[in-house]
C-alpha cells in the first residue's frame, strides 16, 4: 500500500497539473457562453448540445432544476520541487469556471458563468 501511495505522490510532482469537471467548460468565458446561452430561449437540449450533461442537477423549491458546471486546472508551485525549501513553502495556483443555470420548464431562465482564482498553501510554515 505504501508503494502505490509513493507512485501516486511521485506520478502527481512530476505531471505539474492537474484538470478536472466539464473539459467543454475549460474553453469558454463569459462572452463565449453569453453568445450561446439566451435567457427564455435556449432549451435544456441545446445547452447539453454545448457542453454535455451536467456535473450536478438539483431542484428549486417550486420544482424548477438548476444544472451545474464546473473546470478547475491547477498546477504546483515551482517551489515545491526546491529541496528542503519545498517543505516549508509548497502549494498549487490555478483556474476555477464555473457555470449555473436555472430552467423554468425546458428554457434558461436566468444563468451566471464566473472564473476565479485557485490558490493553495501548505507546508511547514503556512
Amino acid at each position: 500500500m505504501k508503494k502505490i501511495i509513493i507512485a501516486a505522490m511521485m506520478a502527481t510532482l512530476l505531471a505539474g497539473c492537474a484538470s478536472s469537471g466539464n473539459k467543454q467548460l475549460s474553453k469558454e468565458t463569459e462572452t463565449s457562453v453569453q453568445s450561446k446561452i439566451q435567457e427564455g430561449k435556449t432549451t435544456k437540449t441545446e445547452v447539453k448540445t454545448f457542453f454535455g450533461s451536467p456535473d450536478n442537477v438539483s431542484y428549486t423549491d417550486g420544482g424548477n432544476e438548476i444544472w451545474k458546471y464546473t473546470f478547475s486546472k491547477v498546477k504546483i508551485d515551482g517551489t515545491t520541487y526546491i529541496p528542503f525549501y519545498g517543505l516549508f513553502h509548497n502549494g498549487t495556483n490555478g483556474t476555477k469556471k464555473e457555470l449555473t443555470l436555472l430552467f423554468k420548464d425546458d428554457t434558461v431562465e436566468k444563468y451566471t458563468m464566473s472564473e476565479s482564482a485557485i490558490n493553495t498553501k501548505s507546508g511547514w510554515a503556512d
